[in-house]
């Protein structure tokens, strides 16, 4: 089979020739129906920093991830032949489908394991279920978890792109007022979509509202610092974007409101299947990009460049 595997930094993807997977104990074998394009790929082809990630190469790369799954290894029998599953990325110890020692989605076939596998609803597409593996348990654990994000809060979202958008509109189904930062305009369009009682360009049109909560989705410095000046007092920030990996802030608010900084990373499996619940009842919908698996480099180089609204997800006709 053929797949899309990174190299090293600056290095375009290779599309290689690669040994077909096969279930060995605790392992199960997923034929991908739909692997999620990501904006963290770019980052790993973009930037050395991203390289303690990958001990080995080359890495067939693609965290978001729905299939069905075709062989079950010794120890996994409470899953079958035919499942249709989602595979939520990290690993117990850390590592994740798409990094390490784990092959990703843009390739036809992956492994997988018990940290990985939920049961995908026969309601709920193979396209929607890849985005949520990461898009959406990412969004959704910063902003309910960490974030603790309820009735009642005002809350911030910076970016309305793939993880933003399920962030602010999961916020917004529990009932929070929820406030939009997006330099888009075509993405400040979604507003009334996604619930947003109020959107702007930056998060700091909404600094006279004291709001409770701001998860920035973008991280790109400028966005985490203007996050620190628009939040109220006891104020918490819950970073997740990676667009940057530095910010400088101004620790004056930081120390004057008693704000609160926390970093999230990724998700649960618990914060999968509440996703795949949400979306079954058809009130979490988020816009998708549908692709070939030939044309994920081309929408590497759209989210490099910007602008793109919507998560990109490759399709897998005959995987």
């Amino acid at each position: 089979m053929k797949s899309w595997q990174f190299t090293g930094t600056n290095n375009p993807l290779a599309f290689n020739e690669v040994p077909e997977p096969h279930a060995g104990p605790g392992q199960v074998v997923v034929a991908v129906k739909a692997a999620g394009v990501c904006h963290s790929d770019v980052s790993t082809l973009d930037d050395a920093g991203w390289m303690a990630l990958y001990p080995t190469l080359p890495r067939t790369l693609g965290h978001e991830n729905a299939g069905v799954i075709t062989e079950v290894g010794e120890g996994m029998e409470q899953w079958k032949v035919g499942d249709r599953v989602g595979l939520s990325p990290v690993m117990s110890d850390g590592d994740a489908i798409g990094y390490g020692a784990w092959d990703g989605g843009f390739g036809p076939q992956i492994l997988a394991t018990s940290d990985n596998l939920v049961a995908l609803p026969d309601e709920v597409s193979f396209e929607l279920g890849a985005m949520a593996t990461d898009a959406g348990l990412t969004a959704y654990h910063a902003i309910m978890v960490v974030g603790g994000a309820k009735a009642g809060m005002k809350v911030g979202v910076i970016g309305l792109g793939g993880l933003g958008y399920i962030g602010a509109r999961v916020a917004a189904l529990s009932g929070a007022e929820v406030y939009g930062a997006e330099v888009n305009p075509k993405t400040r369009e979604l507003a009334d979509e996604i619930g947003l009682t109020g959107v702007a360009d930056s998060i700091e049109a909404f600094k006279d509202l004291n709001l409770d909560l701001i998860v920035d989705y973008a991280g790109f410095g400028t966005t985490t610092a203007a996050a620190i000046e628009t939040l109220g007092e006891f104020g918490t920030l819950v970073q997740v974007g990676m667009g940057r990996l530095e910010s400088t802030i101004n620790t004056y608010p930081l120390i004057i409101k008693q704000l609160t900084i926390k970093g999230s990373k990724s998700g649960t499996k618990e914060d999968l299947e509440a996703l795949y619940a949400l979306m079954k009842t058809g009130q979490l919908n988020p816009p998708l990009n549908l692709i070939t698996q030939a044309e994920i480099p081309d929408a590497l180089d759209k989210l490099r460049a910007g602008g793109v609204v919507g998560r990109f997800i490759a399709v897998y006709d005959e995987a």
